[in-house]
């Protein structure tokens, strides 16, 4: 477990707790009073139950209220995690799109970066779907010194004539001060009838 996921586990603890104690009136109004015989014979057996209601909503409401703390919190945590594990000065991230008709059905992804192996990517239909439609997915995010690298992307899956298709493409690149972004792109090439696999720097 990182430090941030644990630092985040602790403040939704925190948040929890805080929101209890801030309304303790809440839990006490959902609580049946002492029976009193007096009472009960001259009010009506259903007096009761506007107040328990409105305890009700306003507890319901501090539930969803405190949900979206969490949720935001999460959020924060998440990419504060993303600047402490990959500051802008070295990080390199890598993209997916994909373009395609019938000429290619996409099923992985392998990622080299300076010859080592870096990710290694299945995809399920609904994911294909998604970058078809024209989604773009992030596969990949590192840390990089500042000069020259190369990046090797393979692609698996089914070519014409649902045959096993399997195509690389490279680049060569300078990571200088900043974040430093690369796209697979995937397209159709329509003269030649067969995919087209390209890598581009993000300038």
């Amino acid at each position: 477990m990182s430090i941030a996921r644990a630092f985040g586990r602790s403040l939704v603890d925190a948040v929890v707790v805080a929101a209890l104690l801030a309304a303790p009136s809440a839990w006490c109004a959902a609580e049946p009073a002492a029976a009193d015989p007096a009472v009960s014979l001259s009010a009506p057996a259903d007096a009761a139950v506007p107040a328990n209601d409105v305890s009700t909503r306003a507890l319901d409401e501090q539930v969803q209220d405190l949900k979206q703390q969490v949720v935001d919190l999460n959020k924060d945590l998440f990419v504060l995690e993303e600047e402490l594990l990959f500051p802008a000065n070295t990080q390199v991230a890598v993209f997916v799109s994909m373009d395609v008709g019938e000429f290619f059905g996409l099923d992985s992804v392998t990622l080299k970066i300076d010859k080592h192996e870096v990710s290694n990517y299945l995809y399920t239909p609904r994911e294909v779907a998604a970058l078809a439609k024209g989604g773009v997915q992030r596969i990949y995010v590192g840390n990089l010194r500042a000069g020259q690298h190369e990046l090797v992307a393979l692609f698996g899956g089914k070519g014409p004539n649902e045959r096993d298709y399997r195509r690389g493409a490279s680049i060569k690149f300078e990571k200088g001060i900043g974040a430093k972004y690369l796209e697979l792109k995937i397209s159709d090439r329509a003269r030649k009838a067969q995919p087209e696999f390209e890598i581009r720097d993000w300038e």
